[in-house]
């Protein structure tokens, strides 16, 4: 093994473990998330080819754990402590009246900081590896949850500097942002699987996955509010100190932490972070206030389950009651029908609420919500409202179940729910106006029509201007028009009706993949174009004989049946195809694909073509093309300045082809 490869081993790691800290802790990146990935693959490429440097504390090992059949117990040293509630400004000052007196002082020194709605963690770090990861469980035994927690990016491996004691628990709250919890629910939805109910839940059920490749898909993160058990060195005489020096070792602290002097200030800062909350990027469902001088912690010491230096004050609870008065249909970018209850305004969690997500005709039944009820609103921050439960007791007998439209509330076209999906669609894709923004970014993309130039704020400025009511209408725009445009010269016009003249010459597979059917992806729009030749034999098609394209499953096949079965659909495609978009015929006849069967994968710059050229001749030819190597790979084409694909190749002995040789190859077979 080359010594310099352990060295570029290391340096990725301390390169993205300097990404990690900049980004979770400092809030500062210098680096695009593109770039960050291209770092992590690299190390991870290298670290397949030499296995025997990995490192437990290696970025990439956040997510290499096997799946546990339990979580073993762990019994806290040092108990974590719940804190006591405080739900009005007396009783913060009855706290601090009760701390002065204790401490003999008429001033005390508090530490406030936001009350993160999550799971609390302990996290024990020895000579500055993170060991073990246990939640706060009863507060003095919790569940190991090391391999789960290490897939938390926020949360370091390693800790930087050297100053950090032999054995240091550091504690605080793993928690999920809100739009990771947004994102996450809309994943759960378009899996026809459970949504969470608040980010809490999403980030408890995350962290508690027997599987921790299941956590690492999750967006959590990590806040650290205090330590545990320390031995071996002595740490700073306050608690903000004490933070700043876990900080500088790596570990993430909210910065909307402040030292605060006095009672008054402690409810300036509960009215200021009141005020703030809609805008942060996390639920929190109050603030806390800790004595910050250790010392006079110590002398406080506990009550019972709760330490006396340390308060909740919550925020009022951000639930209302109301009745549902109907239940509308909203269709999204994606085509997805949403539900959403219209309601008698309420006041919740500081604005007045009129409507409720829904989210699916199966959440509807789960929580038998109809029309006329009267339910529970729940508002989190500047989260869309949704209805917790109904109150059945109050239901009118005039309450009308809901039933999902057939037909799209906006174009008319059918509604398909697939089998074992919880969102119905809208199967015009092509038409309907509320997904047309979304249908012409796709239909424009690198990898459908590649129409450069056509951008989000342009494709909104035409679809606004209603220049542009589908996607054939992109190839009947004038220079006139387009000049009309915001930041549109004549150049920039020019630039763009040349792009849509060139993007007429595609091919088949393009087209269809372009069309953007329901999960019809690049792949499976060529196998689809090479299986039947041509579109019209394609729009024509039975189910029965879309299956037997190959990756075509009963699913698949119901949505490019329907899709191709909406009149409004065939008459922009018939536009389409009288604006001028073609294709090189394709003849299907099996001794014209001699490939069929054969694997290929591509690597490095080709001089003749390019490599998307390059895989449609393989793919025409029948050949799969695949984007990794495996054993199951017969042959990899090499180009100049190839990857680690072609290390990979030679190691698993696959057969290798310079462009020489392929190009030999086409000649043969092509005759």
């Amino acid at each position: 093994m080359p010594e310099n490869i352990a060295v570029r081993i290391q340096k990725l790691r301390e390169e993205i473990n300097e990404h990690n800290y900049r980004y979770y802790v400092l809030d500062d990146p210098i680096i695009s998330d593109a770039e960050y990935d291209r770092l992590m693959r690299e190390l991870e490429e290298l670290e397949k080819q030499y296995p025997e440097l990995i490192t437990p504390d290696s970025p990439t090992q956040r997510v290499g754990a096997e799946p546990s059949s339990a979580f073993p117990e762990v019994v806290h040293e040092v108990p974590m402590l719940s804190l006591a509630n405080a739900f009005s400004d007396e009783e913060v000052i009855d706290f601090d009246r009760r701390v002065r007196e204790r401490l003999k002082v008429d001033m005390v020194e508090y530490v406030a900081e936001p009350k993160l709605d999550g799971l609390a963690i302990s996290l024990m770090y020895e000579n500055g590896k993170l060991v073990t990861g246990a939640t706060r469980g009863d507060g003095s035994r919790g569940e190991e949850v090391t391999a789960n927690v290490k897939t938390i990016r926020a949360i370091p491996l390693q800790l930087r500097k050297k100053d950090y004691p032999p054995l240091i628990e550091i504690r605080g709250e793993v928690y999920m942002d809100k739009k990771g919890f947004e994102e996450l629910n809309r994943r759960q939805l378009e899996k026809g699987e459970k949504t969470f109910a608040n980010p809490r839940n999403a980030a408890a059920g995350s962290l508690r996955q027997l599987d921790p490749k299941i956590t690492a898909t999750r967006p959590l993160s990590f806040y650290c509010y205090g330590i545990g058990k320390v031995e071996g060195s002595e740490l700073p005489g306050k608690h903000y100190d004490i933070l700043m020096k876990i900080k500088s070792w790596g570990v993430p602290v909210s910065r909307e932490i402040k030292v605060i002097q006095g009672i008054d200030a402690c409810l300036e800062y509960y009215r200021k972070m009141a005020g703030k909350r809609p805008q942060l990027p996390y639920d929190i469902d109050g603030v806390v206030y800790k004595v910050n001088s250790i010392e006079q912690q110590e002398r406080l010491g506990y009550v019972s389950r709760a330490p006396r230096w340390a308060i909740a004050h919550k925020f009022p609870a951000e639930e209302a009651t109301t009745v549902i008065k109907d239940i509308d249909v909203q269709v999204g970018r994606t085509g997805a029908l949403t539900p959403v209850a219209r309601l008698e305004p309420v006041f919740v969690g500081g604005v007045t609420i009129t409507n409720a997500t829904l989210h699916n005709q199966d959440e509807i039944e789960r929580k038998d919500i109809r029309i006329g009820d009267t339910v529970i609103v729940r508002r989190a921050g500047d989260v869309i409202p949704e209805i917790v439960r109904v109150i059945p007791e109050k239901r009118p007998r005039n309450a009308r179940k809901f039933v999902m439209p057939k037909k799209c509330p906006v174009c008319g076209s059918d509604v398909l729910r697939a089998e074992g999906e919880a969102i119905a669609r809208c199967t015009g894709g092509l038409y309907c106006q509320a997904q047309l923004i979304g249908t012409i970014l796709h239909f424009a993309s690198r990898r459908a029509m590649d129409i450069e130039g056509l951008g989000e704020k342009l494709v909104e400025q035409l679809v606004d201007r209603r220049m542009v009511k589908n996607v054939a209408d992109l190839y009947y725009l004038s220079k006139h028009q387009l000049m009309s445009l915001e930041r549109m010269g004549a150049k920039s016009a020019d630039n763009l009706l040349q792009a849509l003249e060139k993007s007429k010459s595609t091919t088949l597979g393009r087209f269809i993949y372009a069309l953007g059917i329901r999960e019809v992806g690049e792949a499976t729009a060529r196998s689809l174009a090479y299986h039947f030749g041509t579109l019209e034999k394609l729009e024509n098609a039975s189910k029965e004989a879309l299956e037997e394209v190959e990756d075509v499953g009963p699913i698949v096949a119901a949505h490019i049946y329907t899709f191709f079965r909406q009149p409004q659909n065939k008459d922009i495609i018939e536009k389409l195809v009288k604006a001028g978009i073609h294709w090189p015929a394709i003849e299907v006849t099996e001794d014209k694909q001699p490939l069929k069967g054969k694997t290929f994968v591509l690597t490095g710059a080709l001089e003749s073509m390019t490599r998307d050229e390059a895989k449609e001749k393989l793919l025409a030819l029948g050949a799969k093309v695949s984007g990794s190597v495996s054993k199951k790979t017969d042959y990899v084409i090499v180009g100049a300045d190839p990857g680690s694909k072609a290390e990979k190749a030679k190691k698993l002995g696959v057969s290798m082809l310079n462009e020489k040789s392929f190009l030999r190859m086409l000649k043969e077979l092509q005759g």
